[in-house]
């Protein structure tokens, strides 16, 4: 107040409500992987937490699809008559798992670059905290709500397993305001075809460990997709373009031995496919285009080149659809029931029966699976988290939405560190807690007819402090929320009823 010496008229304003509790972002994953650079002009980004909101803006910043190799062999007494593989260490995946993120609802995000096309694919790049590369970059940053590793996958079992186990110890021990969603390694086999000891399922239940299991989910199967056009494959995309010309010489000479084309016709096919060893700049689209009018085993080749190259782990989908959820519901409402976009199908056919084991194993490693249903399409159709057996944090939507309560909260109550631990600063702290929590009871997050059932705030000497609380500068509060928790199994009974009239 101004000093009152100068006879007049003053004027004191004072606050009429109270501070108000900021809602944090709810769906805001950081993606970890390789990218084809790492540059906003010459600054280098690499290992640097970089918030993107678009694909466009990834691609500005970080670049385009990587040129994934093919090797392929002449194979005459296989019904293709070829054997064609993906060369495993230019198979880089994040490109195509933010499109497909964008392609389900993705919004905002981080990516973590950690190394381009060109070094291959090595575990310590992801979690390397001697050189501060990969997870270890994102522990000063608290903005990033979910951590996503498509390219995990790439790793062996055991460095995919050892990352898992360090993406849970990230989010419930070293930040405690993220999840992880995780993909299961081999996510394209079916658990059908192979042994007990070599079930993907079992393998990364084992491999994932039994510490914070809380923190996150699982996804299986991998997705057929449409992410990568056929327009972004060609004859370039191969090691050895000697092997193709092999392949396709092959299929003139079956040809011409069955009498489907003369030798004149035979000759100008092979005549341009020689061109493949010597074509390059504009070339390489018109020979592409030549070869896909005369060649039909060229066809063919680029169509399951295309397949294998739209094979990707669903936890960039998955994120997707988080996102698309919190910001059609809420946080708290489960993302499952939900069709994927830019999904042809689930690589493995999922039963019910089959999903039983993954649902509700004895462990409580649940694993959510993906499945696709007649006249429904392709849906995420589990919202468990890995600690399954726990009453408390069965559920994803009830452990993200408490992470959601905790830091708004959090970031609300740092305004009244080193206030006065007083009857004035608790008043003020219980009715801003208080109007926030009725705002997401409001909203559908907090369960109960009225905010009585929804939440309880404690705060006070002889309530949740003592007298050397107060003496030892601690301010004690208490929240008890009871949070929205979804309907996993809905059971009719029908009974027959006597005629009455």
């Amino acid at each position: 107040m101004a000093v009152l010496a100068t006879p007049g008229v003053y004027i004191e304003e004072k606050s009429g409500f109270s501070s108000s509790v900021v809602p944090v972002a709810t769906a805001l994953p950081a993606f970890i992987g390789y990218t084809a650079k790492a540059l906003r002009g010459t600054t280098d980004l690499t290992n640097v937490p970089t918030k993107i909101s678009s694909l466009a803006e990834y691609e500005e910043i970080f670049g385009g699809q990587p040129k994934t190799k093919f090797n392929i062999t002449l194979n005459p007494e296989k019904g293709a008559g070829y054997d064609l593989s993906i060369d495993e260490s230019t198979n880089f995946k994040l490109h195509s798992s933010i499109r497909l993120f964008y392609s389900n609802g993705g919004g905002d995000c981080y990516i973590v670059s950690v190394g381009n096309y060109e070094n291959g694919i090595k575990a310590k790049d992801f979690n390397d905290a001697a050189n501060n590369s990969g997870l270890p970059t994102l522990l000063k940053y608290n903005e990033p709500t979910l951590l996503v590793v498509p390219e995990a996958s790439l790793l062996s079992a055991e460095d995919c397993n050892s990352l898992h186990q360090a993406m849970l110890l990230h989010c419930g021990k070293d930040m405690r305001n993220r999840f992880a969603i995780l993909d299961v390694h081999n996510g394209n086999n079916s658990r059908a075809l192979t042994s007990p000891d070599e079930d993907v399922v079992n393998v990364h239940r084992e491999g994932i460990g039994s510490n914070f299991l809380q923190w996150g989910a699982s996804y299986y199967p991998f997705l057929h997709t449409t992410i990568v056009d056929s327009s972004e494959i060609d004859f370039t995309n191969f090691n050895e373009v000697d092997a193709l010309i092999e392949v396709l010489n092959g299929e003139v000479a079956a040809d011409l031995e069955g009498e489907l084309i003369n030798e004149s016709r035979a000759n100008a096919i092979k005549g341009e496919i020689e061109k493949l060893s010597s074509a390059e700049g504009d070339q390489i689209e018109s020979l592409q285009s030549t070869l896909k009018t005369i060649s039909p085993r060229m066809n063919a080749i680029l169509k399951d080149m295309g397949e294998m190259l739209n094979v990707l782990p669903p936890s960039a989908a998955i994120a997707g659809i988080y996102s698309m959820v919190d910001y059609t519901f809420n946080v708290s409402k489960a993302p499952a029931n939900v069709s994927l976009g830019s999904v042809i199908k689930p690589s493995v056919n999922i039963t019910a029966a089959e999903q039983e084991d993954l649902n509700l194993p004895l462990t409580g490693k649940a694993i959510n699976a993906i499945r696709s249903f007649q006249g429904k399409g392709n849906l995420v159709w589990g919202a468990r988290t890995l600690d399954g057996n726990s009453q408390d944090w069965r559920y994803i939507g009830v452990r993200r939405a408490m992470i959601f309560i905790e830091q708004s909260i959090k970031m609300a109550a740092e305004a009244y560190v080193f206030e006065p631990n007083n009857a004035t600063t608790w008043s003020t702290l219980r009715a801003t807690v208080s109007n926030f929590l009725f705002n997401q009871w409001q909203g559908g997050i907090l369960a109960g007819a009225n905010p009585e059932d929804a939440y309880v705030v404690e705060i006070g000497l002889g309530s949740t402090m003592t007298s050397n609380d107060i003496l030892d500068g601690i301010l004690k509060m208490t929240v008890k929320v009871a949070i929205t928790r979804p309907a996993e199994f809905i059971v009719i009974t029908f009974q027959q009823q006597q005629q009455k009239s």
